[in-house]
Formats: C-alpha cells, structure tokens, sequence
C-alpha cells in the first residue's frame, strides 16, 4: 500500500492568490483593518501560522475567539475570492489522480497548510475534491511537521490497516513540504510547480524532483517499485 499526500496551492492548483486575498478581506471585515502592506510570507506555511502573523502585525490578540471569528469571515470570502482571481488546475494533475484512483494499492490524502474548509472550497471550485478523502490541515499548527503527522494518522484511520512511514508519499511544490516530509521519514517528491525554483527543491533534497505532472512516468516509477 502507498499513502500519498498532496499539497494543494502551486501542487495541485494555482488559486491566484485568492486565499491571501480572503485572508485580508476578513482582517478588514471583522477587525477593520487593512493589511494589503506587509511581507508576510504564506507560501508553504500554515493558515494558522499565518493568521498568528497577521494578528501580531496588526496588534489583534491571539485568542480563540478573534480565531474563530477571523476564520468564518475567511471562509465567507473565500469563494468569492476564487471567481474574482484567475485560477486553474495545474498540468497533468487531473491524469494522475485519475490513474491513482483506480488502483487499489493507493490512498490519495491531503497535507496541506489551508484549514479543512478551505481545502474543500479551493479543491471543489475546480472538481477535484472527490480524489481525497483524508489529510492534514492548518486549522490547529503553526508547524508543518505537526499537520503532517495528522495526516499520517487520517490516513490510518481511514484505511484501517497497519503501514510503515516509509509507504507515505509526500507531494509539493515547496521546501516546506520537502523538510515536513522527511521529518515523518516519507519519501519526498518535489514539483516546479510553484514559486520555488528546481535549484530551490533540490537544496532540500527530495527523493524525486519533476517539472510538471505532465509526464508522471517517474513519479509512478518511485511510487510503486518493489522494493519501496
């Protein structure tokens, strides 16, 4: 059995920026702040993190309450952020959950730096959430390692069935997923697909670096070879 976790943003999608966008609409809408100018990175990271950074920029106490509340605003915003921004499916992706699909010695997950929701409102804007049915979100950590443990255990829960670390696959376009990946002791597959350079992925050595899943040959060969 392998257990593969695909990243979302720049991995599986393009969304345009329009989660970033969503998160300053909310910050406006429920606090009344405008955060458009800041450098606050959120490639690769998660939404909890950062949110932690946006409320400390913007002196918004950290609680579960302002959480909460910063969080449904999010959500209320993000698909209308989504028609206003030009996304799309990137190349080769929708092949390749197709061919995974099908056979029974797979599990496509999710690891993921967006809240639950979020994952299902990004993924259902473009007709691809039905290829997943487990992960680990952003909803509760700011580290990555974390969510990717979480999404370790979603993936025991719903297979019901005993398997090593070694079968999980971890699938993303950005260092952050490389580093999460190997602190699970994964294999790691790293995709150009996003913002981060091939030299950029391959400083943080992944097992396998491709350009696109345009020709998934490779991805597959490191997948499903004997001896993995």
């Amino acid at each position: 059995m392998r257990i593969c976790l695909f990243d979302i943003d720049g991995t599986l999608i393009r969304s345009g920026g329009a989660g970033q966008l969503a998160f300053e609409n909310a910050m406006e809408v429920v606090f009344g702040i405008k955060t458009t100018n800041h450098s606050i990175p959120f490639r690769g990271r998660t939404d909890r993190a950062i949110m932690g950074d946006l409320f400390a920029y913007c002196g918004v106490e950290n609680n579960h309450q302002s959480w909460q509340l910063f969080l449904k605003a999010y959500l209320d915003h993000l698909p209308g952020c989504m028609d206003e921004r030009d996304g799309d499916v990137l190349p080769g992706v929708v092949d390749l959950l197709d061919q995974l699909s099908q056979r029974q010695d797979v599990a496509v997950g999710l690891l993921t730096g967006n809240v639950a929701e979020g994952a299902q409102i990004k993924l259902g804007y473009f007709g691809i959430a039905h290829y997943f049915h487990f992960g680990g979100y952003g909803d509760h950590h700011p580290q990555r390692e974390l969510v990717a443990q979480d999404a370790v255990s979603a993936a025991r829960l719903h297979l019901g069935i005993p398997f090593e670390n070694k079968q999980v696959c971890v699938i993303g376009d950005t260092p952050h997923d490389i580093r999460c990946g190997r602190a699970i002791g994964a294999v790691v597959v790293g995709v150009c697909t996003g913002s981060h350079s091939a030299n950029e992925l391959a400083a943080t050595s992944p097992d396998l670096l491709i350009e696109t899943f345009s020709q998934p040959e490779p991805l597959l060969e490191v997948l499903f070879r004997e001896h993995l």
